[in-house]
């Protein structure tokens, strides 16, 4: 398989949901073609052009999740920014439009028995299809997602249809008190970890996973212009050199990582 499957394509908003303060769930289909025919994997994203030219250049989201039966693309978004906010803000209906899908994705064929899913606020997003196609290849992984308090625990119910949800919040309204760097399910043995959310949560993740000698891969949220490796903005000091994480990566193994 090519590492690159990319097309550009209008799509349809077919459901906006606020599902935080702050935070939006996008649901859209094609306006043409069916996204089976993309080969989409999970970690990978998309560079949408944001509604009103709210800003000069796309904006990276990650593919939260492909229902191929509905044709459907779930993006979750985070009001950042002008250009976040301007899409979240769209309606059911508007049109919006993609260079799809971009990025590497997760390593599935690594994750083993029983793989631990790590998800940090909007970090979640790549999470949920990476979990659907681990439950479709008969592996249940085990999910656990960080938030500041009960409100902002993020899709926690479709997470929970595909394997064990564990939670952590800062204020402790829901699942155990702290970071999910010291939740108590860490402890246990998994065959690979998954991660994505704040940097120095990954590098506390990374830490861990090393410490344990579980292998272990991290989605990076560099900051991305062209999403395609041409601007050099996203570029990220690796064992093998310095490489543009839209290109070569989202996702990463913590061995080629300099942390």
């Amino acid at each position: 398989m090519e590492k690159y499957n990319k097309r550009m394509g209008d799509f349809r908003i077919t459901e906006n949901a606020a599902i935080a303060e702050n935070y939006s769930l996008l649901k859209l289909i094609p306006v043409e073609g069916l996204l089976s025919d993309s080969a989409i994997r999970p970690g990978q994203f998309v560079q949408v052009v944001t509604p009103n030219n709210a800003t000069y250049l796309r904006r990276p989201i990650s593919i939260c999740y492909i229902d191929n039966d509905a044709n459907e693309m779930w993006l979750l978004i985070r009001k950042a920014g002008d250009g976040t906010r301007a899409l979240c803000d769209q309606p059911n209906g508007a049109t919006i439009n993609m260079i799809y899908s971009l990025g590497n994705g997760f390593d599935l064929s690594e994750a083993g028995s029983s793989p631990l899913l790590i998800g940090g606020g909007v970090g979640v997003a790549p999470l949920l299809n990476l979990g659907a196609e681990l439950n479709r290849q008969g592996i249940k992984p085990t999910f656990l997602l960080g938030a500041r308090s009960a409100k902002d625990v993020l899709l926690a119910e479709e997470f929970a249809k595909y394997g064990d949800v564990h939670v952590s919040t800062e204020d402790g309204s829901a699942g155990e008190k702290g970071l999910v760097t010291t939740n108590t399910i860490l402890n246990s043995e998994f065959t690979h970890i998954y991660c994505c959310g704040p940097m120095p949560m990954m590098k506390a993740i990374a830490k861990i996973a090393r410490e344990k000698s579980t292998p272990c891969e991290v989605s990076l949220e560099n900051v991305m212009a062209c999403g395609v490796g041409a601007c050099l903005c996203c570029v990220e000091k690796t064992t093998a050199g310095n490489v543009c994480v839209c290109k070569e990566g989202p996702v990463f193994n913590i061995d080629q990582l300099l942390w």
